[in-house]
């Protein structure tokens, strides 16, 4: 079955149409993450330091097995 150029990009559009409002939203999910991340990070940096350590520890001897 062929599709000429029109219905080609009406069928781009109907795609657009569909997922340009998923990647908005994906957007603005991400945003609100950071926002919470940087808050937390702020109010507890102590934490977040010593989180950090331990991840670095823990990488850190996983990569000198190998």
């Amino acid at each position: 079955m062929e599709m000429n150029p029109q219905q080609v990009a009406d069928k781009a559009r109907q795609l657009q149409d569909r997922v340009v409002p998923q990647i908005d939203e994906a957007r603005q999910n991400l945003v609100d993450l950071n926002n919470r991340v940087v808050t937390f990070i702020r109010a507890n940096p102590g934490t977040c330091l010593l989180g950090a350590v331990a991840v670095g520890f823990l990488v850190g001897r996983i990569a000198s097995r190998r």
